[in-house]
């Protein structure tokens, strides 16, 4: 029994260090020192509801899919995603509070998303927690931060705005998301060669959802 732990270990050891080696190399953070009177600027969700909907295309290896989608979002920390494939072929949904996402098919639903962080930064909200080793530079109107040690959230901001979250593991980025000006949400993961583009087609209020939504 401890032999065949051993060499489970060693499997899974190979198996981590081979899909880290497929991830790109994370640069020093640019920028020089922030002033320590510089913090990271507050990312959450916009005061009220708000629907908005998108085109999205989906990539895995070779395999695609695209359509259309809805999220609904209520602040300050809920939000469901709706995904419906191009020629009423089908769809799924997710939905997202706080740090969990819930979706059909549990684990097997849930890998065609990001994590939790990354989903909340794609809408422009930072969701990852504060750590007291983070470093924090300036250049011009953007500023980067590192935010924890080891396993790293490194997060830009242009202008105040967020547009980049990556996770970054053993010094390589792993998985990431931008946010372009032109409502253009991309989340790519390096390793996996999955990816998620999204682009907004507009934005809407709305004065509540139904509580239906939120339900298993």
């Amino acid at each position: 029994m401890i032999a065949s732990a051993s060499a489970r270990a060693v499997v899974a050891y190979g198996v981590i260090v081979l899909v880290s080696a497929c991830a790109p190399r994370a640069r020093p953070l640019a920028g020089a020192p922030a002033p320590a009177t510089v913090h990271l600027p507050v990312a959450v969700l916009p005061d009220g509801y708000q629907k908005v909907v998108f085109r999205w295309r989906y990539a895995e290896g070779e395999t695609g899919a695209r359509g259309e989608g809805v999220a609904r979002i209520a602040p300050p920390d809920s939000a469901r995603l709706d995904l419906f494939l191009d020629g009423g072929l089908g769809g799924t949904h997710a939905r997202i509070i706080g740090d969990e996402i819930r979706a059909p098919g549990g684990a097997l639903g849930r890998r065609y998303l990001p994590p939790p962080p990354l989903l909340w930064a794609a809408l422009g909200r930072l969701a990852v927690p504060p750590a007291p080793d983070t470093i924090v530079r300036v250049d011009g109107d953007t500023l980067r931060a590192d935010i924890g040690a080891g396993s790293v959230w490194r997060v830009t901001f242009a202008a105040g705005r967020l547009t980049r979250l990556e996770r970054i593991e053993g010094g390589r980025i792993v998985e990431w998301v931008s946010r372009g000006a032109a409502d253009e949400v991309r989340y790519e993961h390096e390793s996996a060669r999955r990816s998620l583009a999204l682009t907004i087609v507009r934005r809407e209020g709305a004065t509540a959802f139904d509580p239906s939504i939120w339900r298993p």
